[in-house]
């Protein structure tokens, strides 16, 4: 079977304190970050043990909070990407992080999706750590979230970017009607596929990959069919892929996440994304 395995731990904690996001407000005990820490490891242990199944498996990383300032999700990134079966290893990052172990990494297989915060970290500095990512031929997408706060932000970064480099922009719902007609041209010229993540998409009993091909996997091993349906389907260390695999429409009214809709049949978004939908480089 071919897969794509989302796995979240138990941390929610982050380096950065964003005023948009809530993870920002958490501060993880030391129990917290050794069951985070056993749960990563014993993920990793069950990617190494399907090297015989058959399996080709896609697998991405996105903790509440940011990993890789945790050697045990370095070292899973690493061990991970050398792996036959694994086509891809990603993580969602604010690319804080010491990145001298990146050289590690198989490039052809590991992969970065990169959120830049102003007022977290100052573009020279982030982009500097790009740079790194780009000199050794890692792939990575580089996104803001797309506040109004951030506009000047967003134009900078994207014409100190390499051209090559896509920057995509997450739309900011928590406010209905946010954008006016000239923010979403002023966005879209930015970002060519804007408009794909501001809208919702009506999802509920349309067909999706989620659950069948696609998985959303906790710490624990209980595995959902999207992280926004709370239904838990199987668990991953007990039934194994097979066992969990079942064609399951949507059970939610609207998908509005890009790591839910680009699992939707009729939004054919690998014309969009091509091999590197997971890290969400887009195909310029």
């Amino acid at each position: 079977m071919k897969a794509t395995i989302y796995f979240r731990g138990s941390i929610s904690s982050c380096n950065y304190d964003c005023p948009y996001c809530p993870f920002s407000k958490n501060t993880d005990s030391q129990q917290t970050f050794a069951l985070d820490r056993l749960q990563v490891q014993t993920f990793v242990d069950w990617v190494t043990n399907q090297a015989d199944s058959g399996h080709q498996l896609s697998l991405f990383f996105n903790p509440y909070g940011e990993g890789l300032i945790h050697r045990w999700y370095r070292e899973a990134l690493v061990n991970l990407s050398h792996m036959e079966h694994v086509n891809k290893v990603a993580i969602q990052t604010n690319l804080s992080a010491k990145l001298d172990w990146t050289r590690e990494l198989n490039p052809q297989t590991a992969a970065f999706w990169v959120t830049y915060h102003p007022g977290q970290t100052v573009e020279k500095r982030f982009l500097q750590q790009c740079n790194k990512l780009y000199v050794q031929k890692i792939p990575f997408s580089v996104g803001v979230v797309g506040v109004k706060s951030a506009f000047h932000s967003i134009t900078s970064l994207r014409k100190s970017l390499p051209e090559d480099v896509y920057m995509w922009v997450n739309a900011y719902k928590d406010k209905p009607e946010y954008y006016s007609a000239e923010d979403i041209a002023f966005l879209t010229e930015l970002d060519p596929y804007f408009t794909l993540n501001a809208q919702d998409y009506d999802s509920m009993g349309k067909p999706c990959q989620a659950g069948e091909h696609v998985f959303y996997v906790q710490g624990d091993g209980r595995v959902k069919r999207c992280y926004k349906d709370r239904q838990v389907i199987g668990n991953l260390y007990k039934d194994g892929l097979t066992g969990i695999s079942k064609i399951r429409p949507c059970r939610m009214k609207h998908c509005d996440c890009y790591i839910g809709y680009i699992h939707m049949d009729e939004q054919e978004l690998d014309s969009v994304y091509g091999k590197h939908i997971l890290e969400r480089i887009a195909i310029l």
